[in-house]
């Protein structure tokens, strides 16, 4: 299916995030995905046997799905260039950066705000949104 990001379609910062990825997505390898939408929903995004919250971004590549800091991560080295350089945030142990990760998720729409609904994106990015 590609490389696909799913996010939260209402939350300011994941949009903030989005643009942000397509700004540096000079190859324009990523497809996105609001995790409200049914597509979505029918693909079962789950990891570990367990679904997924509005409050996780997860990173789909092929058969292989990832969450929170481990699928910032890999989108921010996918950008390539200096980029590949955000690898050296691996030697952090993931406890530390998802716990980093789930203090912000918890608290991002007091601190970023909410949108009534998803993000509408312009019709120059559209064809990389699905559902």
């Amino acid at each position: 299916m590609g490389k696909i990001i799913y996010f939260d379609g209402v939350c300011n910062l994941c949009n903030w995030s989005v643009r942000f990825v397509i700004k540096h997505d000079k190859k324009r390898i990523y497809s996105f995905a609001s995790l409200q939408t049914n597509f979505a929903k029918n693909q079962s995004i789950h990891i570990n046997g367990q679904d997924i919250k509005l409050d996780t971004i997860i990173y789909a590549e092929d058969d292989f799905k990832y969450e929170k800091s481990d699928a910032i991560l890999k989108i921010m080295i996918g950008f390539g260039g200096l980029w590949r350089l955000i690898k050296i945030f691996r030697v952090i142990p993931k406890t530390w950066r998802d716990g980093l990760y789930d203090m912000i998720a918890s608290n991002r729409y007091r601190w970023f705000g909410k949108k009534d609904q998803c993000m509408v994106p312009s019709n120059d990015i559209a064809s990389r949104f699905i559902g």
